[in-house]
This record gives structure tokens, C-alpha cells and sequence, in this order.
């Protein structure tokens, strides 16, 4: 059998699309001002800039004007959280999230709790799922802001982010949602569900490294955390990423337009790729939610009796690529802490893979990988009984 290149870690990058990378090229090339500048170069620059934020707040039906741009989602979670807490401290110094939330939201609270805040993490169920009645149980008084993500990195779980925006509303805290996996994938409306706080990042739709967003609606007051030239209403300072920027606006323009067509693909290769799996392979583990009640693009397994970091070079030689859990951890020992979350233990964490889908796989891909899988999957549980 021929070897193929099967890219399955787009949750962790994804490959960019050729319309992005053609504007980037333009703006390096000849439109490359800065948009403070006062001369033409710098008015073309602006006018770039505005076209992006109008393309990045359609794709989750958000104000231009609250738009904020930024480095990436980490930097987005960052300020978020800290420009907050920052900005209310005086009301409060207690935040809620769950025990799921990637390592740019848990890094930055144990960060504030360092500082004198008070976090309350919500644990979820067996499918990842937090569960809206904890969340307004453990509100008080002090409760200043509620972070919860709206798709799970790892395993694909779908949030309920508008239940969990009511309860915010009702109590009077803000509500910050890392949308980074979810924006492009399912339906993200601020308006509609009501949400003060959004954070993304282009290269999880098809765009470049290096720039993200922070939506903030009109109630949000924050501090910023980078000092500069005011750039960004004053929020994030420093020259804007020009090519990285229309880039991001461009992979939005493209994600908005094809969300359903992209949603319904996933999805079907998702079905099919696990489909193949378990009726292939033997002793395997969907971890998280049914297939059909998680994000479109994520597939998490476990396959017993094999170590996932083994299995994940024994498919690299054959040209798939895929991961052991968030590539943001996944170089640190002691098993996933989304997986601990929801129960697993022993060889079912040991040996969970992570599928990404994106809008470049096909079913080609899914059936070749699904034949591969069972041939390594039942090659090492041999090696492994020697």
C-alpha cells in the first residue's frame, strides 16, 4: 500500500487555506503601512484593518467594534481574565470555570488565585458536560466573572454556554467563553447567546500562527495587560500584525460562509472514522461525548493495551498524524487532566488518541487510516503480550 500524508491534528494547527495565504502575501508585499501612520500607505493600512474586524466579528455575529486583536488565543484567555479580575477587583475576587478548561484559562487562574482571587472549578460529568446548576450554585457575592470554554479541545464537547450565559446574566457576572475550537465548527452568536467575552484564534480556522481576538461587548470594562501606543481602544497596545490580521479576517469571511457545508463534512467523517474503528478494532473507548452530540471535527479513543504515545509514532511512519491530547501539554507527563476529569484511569488513559478533522480530509483519508490503525493497533498488542 502506497503511503499517504492523512493530516488528523487540526485541533492542534491547521494547514492555512491558499485565498489567505494570497492576501497575506499582498499586504507584505505592497500594502505593508502601518495603520497609524497618517499618510496613504497608513490610511490603506486602516482601511485592511477595519475590513478585518468587520470579517472576524460576522463570524461569531459580533459588533467590529469589539473586536480586539491579539497575539493568539492564549494571549485572548490572558487578557480576558486578568484585564478583568484587574478591572473588578474592587466588586469582587471570585471567579468560577470548570475542571476542563485549556491551559491558558487553568494557568492564568492559578496565577490570580496567587494574587488573593478565589476560584471555584466545576467538575463534569462522564461526557465532559458542566452542568449550568453547578455553575449558579457556587455563585456569591463575590462572583466577578464565570469562564467556561465552548468546545473541549480533547475530547469535543459542546458546552451550554447560552444556559450558563443566562445565569450570568441574572446574577450580574461577566461571562467569558474560550471559544478558540468551537468558532467555524458550530454556531457562535454573541448576540443570541448572549455572551460578554469570546476569545479566538485564526490558525484553528485554516489561518496563520500568531494573531487571535478577544470579543468584548458593550458592557465589558477591562485592564489592559500590554502597554504601549494605545493601539486597540487602548486594550492591546502594540503595531498591529498587518498580514497576520487580514489573514485571520479572511480564513473568518471563508469560515462564516461555509460553517454549515463544513460542519455537516466533519461530521460525516467523524461518523465514518469511528464507525471504521469500532467495528475494525477490539477493546476501544470513545471517550466523551456520542459522536453525533460533539463538535463535528474531534474523535478521542482509547485503544486498551496500547500506549497512545507509541501508537501516535507507529502512524507517523505511516504518514498519519495525529495526538495524545492538547498539543499545548502534550510534552508533559501524567495523562491528560481532561481525561482524568471525566473518569479514566489506567489503559484507557494510556492509550487515548485524539482525531482533528479539517476541510481538507476526505474519505480517502478515513478509510486509509482506519486500515493502518488496525494493522499497528493489533501489531503492537501482539509486541506487548511478548
Amino acid at each position: 500500500m502506497m503511503i499517504m500524508e492523512v493530516y488528523l491534528d487540526n485541533s492542534a494547527t491547521t494547514k492555512v487555506r491558499k485565498e489567505v495565504i494570497d492576501k497575506m502575501l499582498e499586504v507584505l508585499e505592497e500594502e505593508y503601512g502601518n495603520p497609524s501612520s497618517l499618510h496613504r500607505k497608513g490610511y490603506q493600512a486602516e482601511k485592511l484593518l477595519k475590513e478585518a474586524r468587520e470579517n472576524v466579528a460576522c463570524l461569531i455575529g459580533g459588533r467590529p467594534e469589539g473586536i480586539i486583536f491579539t497575539s493568539g488565543g492564549t494571549e485572548s484567555n490572558n487578557l480576558a481574565l486578568i484585564g478583568v479580575a484587574e478591572s473588578l477587583k474592587k466588586k469582587g475576587n471570585h471567579i468560577i470555570s470548570s475542571t476542563i478548561e485549556h491551559p491558558s484559562i487553568l494557568n492564568v487562574l492559578k496565577f490570580l488565585e496567587e494574587s488573593g482571587f478565589k476560584v471555584t472549578y466545576i467538575e463534569v460529568d462522564k461526557k465532559g458536560k458542566v452542568n449550568p446548576e453547578d455553575v449558579e450554585n457556587a455563585i456569591n457575592d463575590k462572583t466577578i466573572l464565570i469562564s467556561i470554554m465552548a468546545v473541549n479541545n480533547e475530547i469535543g464537547t459542546i458546552e451550554p454556554i447560552e444556559e450558563i450565559a443566562s445565569i450570568a446574566k441574572r446574577n450580574g457576572v461577566l461571562f467569558h467563553v474560550d471559544a478558540v475550537q468551537a468558532a467555524g465548527k458550530i454556531e457562535i452568536d454573541v448576540k443570541k447567546q448572549k455572551l460578554d467575552m469570546v476569545s479566538l484564534s485564526a490558525h484553528k480556522i485554516h489561518g496563520p500562527k500568531g494573531v487571535g481576538a478577544l470579543y468584548l461587548s458593550e458592557e465589558v470594562r477591562i485592564r489592559p495587560i500590554i502597554f504601549g501606543g494605545g493601539q486597540e481602544k487602548n486594550i492591546r497596545s502594540g503595531t498591529e500584525n498587518m498580514p497576520g490580521i487580514v489573514g485571520f479576517g479572511v480564513a473568518s469571511r471563508l469560515a462564516k460562509e461555509s460553517l454549515e457545508e463544513v460542519s455537516q463534512k466533519l461530521m460525516g467523517l467523524k461518523k465514518r472514522l469511528w464507525e471504521g474503528i469500532s467495528s475494525e478494532i477490539k477493546d476501544v473507548h470513545l471517550n466523551g461525548p456520542e459522536v453525533e452530540e460533539g463538535a463535528p471535527h474531534i474523535l478521542n479513543v482509547s485503544f486498551r493495551g496500547v500506549r497512545g504515545e507509541v501508537l501516535l509514532h507507529a502512524l507517523e511512519e505511516e504518514g498519519i498524524y495525529v495526538s495524545t491530547g492538547s498539543a499545548c501539554s502534550s510534552k508533559k507527563r501524567g495523562g491528560s487532566h481532561v481525561l482524568k476529569a471525566i473518569g479514566l484511569k489506567g489503559d484507557l488513559l494510556e492509550g487515548a488518541i485524539r482525531f482533528s478533522l479539517g476541510i481538507f480530509n476526505t474519505e480517502e483519508d478515513i478509510d486509509y487510516t482506519v486500515d493502518i490503525l488496525k494493522k499497528k493497533v493489533d501489531f503492537l498488542r501482539r509486541f506487548k503480550r511478548r
